[in-house]
């Protein structure tokens, strides 16, 4: 689990992560696209903050993809997101890291049964596995 420190810069929160022994419960709030939501964690001190969490195994088509057909299949990907995370269910945060953009994360994400989001997401082909670097087109011809 990952414990999280809040302190506050030029009035923005800032959450930093330091490692801990179990997964991090977290409240869904909403679905950003097919890879990333938005969800509620709850500090030491019962303080809640929001943070944007990425899946960590999963890259999904673009919502402003560089095809037709990728738009289309990120749209999927997020409307599948939403009916596995559904507004207020509580999933598990685990092998958390500090995202490239400020105020997100990433994290291998489990959902209320213990099943893994971004590998449920892979097995029904709405995304495919990643591990990081630079992710690839999902068009064979660009708008």
């Amino acid at each position: 689990m990952k414990r999280f420190r809040v302190c506050a810069f030029a009035g923005v929160v800032l959450c930093m992560l330091s490692p801990m022994a179990h997964a991090v419960p977290a409240v869904v709030k909403y679905v950003v696209d097919g890879d990333t939501f938005s969800a509620g964690v709850k500090l030491q001190d019962d303080t809640m903050v929001s943070v944007r969490v990425r899946l960590r195994n999963v890259d999904t088509p673009e919502l402003h993809g560089e095809c037709v057909d990728e738009i289309v299949a990120a749209n999927v990907a997020k409307n599948r997101l939403a009916e596995l995370l559904p507004v207020d269910s509580v999933v598990e945060l685990e092998n958390i890291k500090d995202d490239k953009y400020l105020g997100r994360i990433d994290a291998n994400v489990k959902d209320s049964h213990g099943r893994d989001v971004g590998r449920a997401l892979i097995r029904e082909r709405l995304g495919r596995p990643y591990s990081g670097g630079k992710r690839r087109s999902w068009c064979e011809q660009k708008i």
